[in-house]
């Protein structure tokens, strides 16, 4: 019988599988837009999502025209008695297969990156994130052929342990497309989260920094805060149903003085003067500073929701899903999971595409679209264009819950090297410029300042016709030579108003690090070490107005008030480094450690430059029972420096515990 390589590949690894595995108060937020109500949001994703078609169009004609047709008859040939070649007529109507994509912060991401760095498997996208549970199983196929080329060494049960781990985990994913549509239903995971803080805790990614960093921007405070939750979902052929939701639990806290969000404000330069009492004051409450006093939390939050189609190998979805898209352990600065999610509508190339005579230079690559709403911007009225309203001056101080979208193009020329480059575009919002088509286009295809070739003129920023604050990324992941399957070097970069870091690396933000897969003589260890900075040695990064600013998006890259790319922030600099001892596939104990610094030019007040400092040290231990039950205990001990905020050196301790459940079962249907 003839069969597609992904039938027989799937058919395959389904019996190694069989063999080897053992018998916030606000869940769904109302997008306003003026008098406007959310079927206007609607709308507009749809709109844009019927011309965004278009993003996609080549690839999918140069994939179905470089596909062989699947015959409903597929001829297998035979040899009879007499010795003479017969045919019989067998059918295998290949279903397309939908997949859930799997959360970022699943174990399941740093365990297959272990595996791609000690060199027992290469068709991994390292810069973009997340991968579908088919994915997954897929790459681990590429492991099953090198475990067994491989002779028996210490490095290679580690291996065999990750990928036991990994087959267990995904089993009930594993799908005979021969079989007809899969249809099931799946609890996914189900947790209770704990979490003791002792001191006063930093909630501030956009200015001082934060204590807890890539956690969804979950509320948090000094005493007992608690999040439980569920995920699961629904898989019918190609179509997808996943969602992800907790509850979240964070006592009261004292917040920022009236003094300090008035300096704070200054420093984004959302201050206006009153034009009655001629008083200069601030617009609030603002998302992107945690003013007092803040009360206590107790709010149920969708964390991922979103409904998918498998067309042609994208998964075409809307909802929300996690991102991210860089290379780096620490944080991504185009996208990363230190807010919370947005709702958007995406296409993701999620199998490698191969294009006749172009990837014989690139090699396979995948592409990413998404547009969505942001929230927690306030619309900040600017009184002298009220007054007078004028093209020569800003139209708002700050626009209202403006939109952004984001394209990335990952290309893997060789089996050690990949590179990709994404741009971000955050454009529009109240009183500023409405969300259409046409205001999406212009922005999708700026690619000039204000007043240049293509602009409406010189004061184009200042109104409607904003194409928006645009950024762009460069990212490259690199097994090194004679240490290929021990070193892995990677680089994440980012900058505003240009092209790409690559067009202006000394004006470019970076965050770059290095792997070692597993110590020499100890091949449980493993160490990774990252430094960051968005701090560029140019005159523009002055007092935050550069990276995840503008002048006209004061509230800049953030979602619900925290930076939805990198921790880092705004004008800092710092690391991070992680010493892993694996006790097995999907344990571990781990010693981390963590550093941010403020510029003094940064947080500062007219008379006085102040600047912070965080360091803060953590200890993880991460043990299965029974292997579906999990228990995940950290402690980490922090100390900064605010003097803005408070005077002396601050000592804060956070326990966690999480306690996590995966059944390893699905009903089918």
């Amino acid at each position: 019988m003839m069969r597609t390589p992904e039938s027989t590949l799937l058919r395959v690894y389904h019996k190694r599988l069989q063999r080897a595995a053992p018998s916030q108060g606000h869940a769904s937020r109302t997008v306003k837009w003026g008098r406007k109500s959310s079927r206007a949001t609607v709308g507009r994703l749809v709109g844009m999502a019927g011309w965004v078609g278009l993003f996609v169009a080549t690839s999918l004609v140069v994939q179905a025209h470089g596909q062989s047709q699947i015959p409903t008859g597929a001829q297998s040939a035979t040899t009879n008695t007499a010795g003479q070649r017969t045919s019989i007529a067998t059918e295998c109507n290949k279903a397309v297969v939908g997949s859930p994509y799997i959360p970022v912060d699943s174990w399941i991401y740093p365990a297959v990156l272990r595996l791609y760095s000690m060199g027992f498997v290469d068709h991994v996208f390292v810069g973009m994130r997340p991968w579908t549970r088919k994915n997954v199983i897929e790459i681990l196929s590429d492991v099953d052929g090198r475990l067994a080329d491989s002779s028996p060494s210490s490095t290679t049960d580690q291996a065999q342990q990750i990928q036991d781990a990994l087959k267990h985990e995904l089993k009930p994913d594993i799908v005979d497309p021969c079989a007809g549509p899969p249809k099931y239903l799946r609890l996914e995971s189900a947790y209770l989260v704990f979490r003791g803080i002792s001191g006063t805790p930093l909630g501030d990614s956009f200015h001082l920094g934060s204590t807890e960093v890539n956690d969804y921007g979950r509320p948090y405070e000094n005493g007992l805060n608690n999040y439980s939750g569920l995920s699961g979902y629904v898989t019918a052929g190609r179509y997808t149903l996943y969602a992800r939701a907790e509850f979240q639990g964070a006592p009261s806290a004292t917040g920022y003085s009236s003094a300090l969000s008035n300096e704070l404000s200054a420093i984004d330069q959302t201050l206006y003067t009153d034009p009655t009492t001629g008083r200069t004051t601030y617009y609030y409450p603002q998302a992107t500073i945690p003013m007092g006093p803040i009360s206590s939390t107790e709010h149920g939050r969708v964390m991922e929701a979103y409904i998918s189609a498998n067309v042609w190998n994208h998964e075409i979805s809307f909802g929300k899903v996690d991102q991210w898209l860089g290379p780096a352990q620490g944080a991504s600065f185009a996208y990363s999971n230190n807010a919370e999610n947005i709702y958007a509508f995406e296409i993701n190339r999620v199998e490698p595409l191969r294009i006749p005579l172009l990837s014989n230079i690139t090699g396979p690559f995948r592409y990413e679209f998404l547009v969505g709403p942001l929230h927690g911007h306030l619309f900040m009225p600017n009184p002298p264009y009220e007054a007078n309203p004028s093209p020569d001056i800003p139209n708002v101080i700050n626009p209202g819950d403006p939109w952004v979208h984001l394209e990335k193009l990952s290309f893997r020329p060789t089996a050690n090297l990949e590179f990709g480059f994404e741009r971000t575009a955050i454009w529009g919002g109240e009183g500023h410029g409405p969300i259409t088509l046409h205001t999406f286009l212009k922005s999708f295809f700026s690619t000039t300042a204000p007043g240049g070739p293509g602009s409406t003129g010189p004061n184009e920023k200042n109104g409607r016709n904003d194409p928006g604050a645009r950024f762009g990324a460069f990212d490259f992941s690199y097994r090194l030579p004679f240490l290929r399957k021990w070193l892995t070097l990677y680089a994440d970069g980012e900058v505003h108003d240009d092209v790409s870091p690559i067009a202006a690396p000394r004006r470019a933000a970076w965050r770059s690090g290095l792997y070692l897969s597993h110590v020499p003589g100890v091949p449980k260890l493993d160490f990774r070490a990252e430094g960051v900075y968005t701090d560029p040695p140019v005159s523009t990064s002055n007092g935050g107005h550069f990276m995840y600013w503008e002048f006209i998006q004061k509230q800049g890259y953030t979602n619900n008030g925290q930076i939805f790319g990198d921790w880092i922030g705004r004008e800092d600099k710092g690391g991070q480094a992680w010493i892993t001892y694996h006790l097995s596939g999907n344990e571990w104990i781990q010693v981390s450690a963590r550093n941010q610094k403020a510029a003094k030019d940064f947080i500062a007040t007219p008379t006085t430059e102040y600047g912070t400092t965080l360091n803060d040290l953590n200890v993880q231990v991460v043990k299965r029972i029974r292997q579906n039950f999990e228990v995940n205990g950290s402690f980490t001990l922090e100390h900064y420096k605010a003097p803005i905020y408070l005077p002396a050196q601050q000592t804060v301790t956070t326990t966690n515990i999480q306690l996590t459940w995966y059944p390893n079962r699905k009903v089918d249907f």
